[in-house]
């Protein structure tokens, strides 16, 4: 995860030690982005996700899951 960290903008997710120990979460607010991803394994949609957590935008939603993509296929062409 921290490779992905330092490819998705600062704006999009924060990791502070002060906020759930350190966990990478959407930038201003308490819901970590590994949870999206998990929903999604779960066959929730992305509006099921953001009906949960409201506090994420779908356009947050969106670029991280675009940047996540971006970051596993340019690491497979490597």
């Amino acid at each position: 995860m921290s490779y992905l960290l330092s490819v998705i903008p600062s704006d999009l997710i924060t990791v502070d030690p002060e906020v759930l120990g350190g966990t990478p979460v959407f930038k201003g607010t308490r819901v970590p982005v590994k949870t999206l991803f998990e929903y999604l394994e779960d066959n929730y949609t992305l509006d099921e996700f953001l009906e949960c957590f409201p506090s994420v935008t779908h356009g947050m939603a969106c670029r991280v899951l675009e940047k996540s993509e971006q970051v596993l296929l340019s690491a497979v062409a490597a």
